[in-house]
């Protein structure tokens, strides 16, 4: 496991630092919520299922997730009166929000990247994701190659767009790419018919043709571009707020409640339209269901 305090200093005999002048760089959440009574969790509007609003509510796989972890703070802080405030963000000001403060855990759809461990911290894993192509259901496009001289939607700020550039890097494809500001926006460009394709996590694409309203007409098409974890995003340096994000992702894994989320959420209706998003569970979530892990990529 990843902890705060590595971040700062792998060795404490090589940094010339002893563990208490160490910690004191490392960030104290909980003792803000305790201070302010109250805890910030960011959330996303159009993630379905993992984490979406229907009617200004919250919900999905990972506001379930995130409300046990907000169940455990408040019986680590000894406040069962603590107020839970929701606050919807999007990709490009996700962590900016986190790092200043705005919100004080982030439950969507972020990839853990090893590029973002510079600025963030992440709880154990809690689902795998495949990153895909959604297409109207009478596209030609099949795979990545079939996109030459197409356009093609991603969601700015995501990880998603990086895999995209690097499987086109060396090769004679040309892609015209544009962004949506978020995932809502992204399918609203390919049910419009400006773009042949949206790259983006299976379980949004799913989520987002299942409760389309036409989910016939999408299909998701194309060789897994990558597998990414998904964790809770949590404030750099803050050791305490991941032991307790880890000991409830983790426990959800070994207790077999994650399986029940899952079923909850990816194999049975959802709101708004009931329709279920039928993804049964692939295999690298079930390679982490086996051995939990809070690794990036």
């Amino acid at each position: 496991m990843k902890s705060g305090l590595r971040k700062i200093c792998t060795s404490v005999v090589l940094c010339g630092l002893s563990l208490s002048a160490t910690s004191a760089f490392a960030t104290d959440t909980l003792a803000k919520i305790q201070k302010t009574g109250t805890i910030v969790i960011g959330h996303r509007v159009s993630s379905q299922p993992i984490s979406y609003v229907v009617n200004g509510r919250p919900m999905g796989y990972a506001i379930d997730i995130c409300n046990d972890v907000a169940a455990e703070i408040k019986k680590d802080l000894h406040m069962p009166n603590l107020r839970v405030v929701y606050k919807a963000v999007n990709p490009t000001e996700r962590i900016p929000m986190l790092r200043s403060g705005q919100i004080d855990m982030e439950c969507g759809t972020s990839t853990h990247s090893v590029i973002r461990d510079r600025e963030v911290d992440f709880s154990t894993n809690y689902y795998m994701a495949e990153i895909r192509m959604a297409v109207k259901s009478n596209s030609p496009v099949q795979e990545l190659d079939d996109l030459d001289k197409k356009t093609v939607v991603t969601t700015a700020g995501v990880i998603a767009d990086k895999y995209l550039k690097r499987s086109v890097r060396g090769q004679d494809l040309t892609i015209h790419k544009i962004y949506g500001q978020d995932h809502a926006q992204s399918f609203a460009l390919l049910a419009a018919g400006k773009a042949e394709a949206f790259v983006g996590a299976d379980s949004t694409l799913a989520g987002l043709i299942a409760t389309s309203g036409h989910p016939h007409d999408y299909k998701i098409v194309g060789t897994a571009l990558s597998v990414d974890p998904y964790a809770i995003m949590l404030p750099n340096n803050d050791p305490k707020m991941k032991a307790i994000a880890d000991k409830v992702v983790t426990g959800l894994w070994h207790s077999g409640k994650m399986d029940q989320l899952y079923k909850k959420w990816f194999l049975s209706p959802i709101p708004p339209r009931n329709i279920a998003v039928n993804m049964p569970l692939n295999k690298a979530n079930k390679v982490l269901r086996a051995r939990p892990t809070d690794a990036g990529n």
